[in-house]
């Protein structure tokens, strides 16, 4: 049980490390070329990436998630007035 415990919490902070340092992946849809064929011969540009060719990885949006969150809901540092021109 704590084999598996440990592999799992390794396994996460393997991905939170990769989503750190290379937070774009290739896209899945157009396996990273930004480009998709639709019936027959077709070529379009891939909706997913919108032709990019790379797309954030869901690790990194939930860590900009969670950053805004707590930035949206932390007080501004209050600046403490020593002197001021009114009396």
């Amino acid at each position: 049980m704590a084999l598996a415990s440990l592999a799992v919490l390794l396994t996460l902070a393997g991905y939170a490390a990769l989503c750190a340092l290379s937070p774009f992946g290739p896209c899945r849809k157009c396996s990273g070329t930004g480009i998709r064929t639709v019936r027959r011969r077709t070529v379009k540009v891939c909706r997913r990436c919108r032709g990019a060719r790379y797309r954030l990885r869901v690790g990194r949006r939930l860590l900009n998630t969670g950053r805004t969150i707590h930035r949206a809901g932390t007080r501004p540092a209050t600046t403490e007035r020593r002197f001021t021109a009114w009396p």
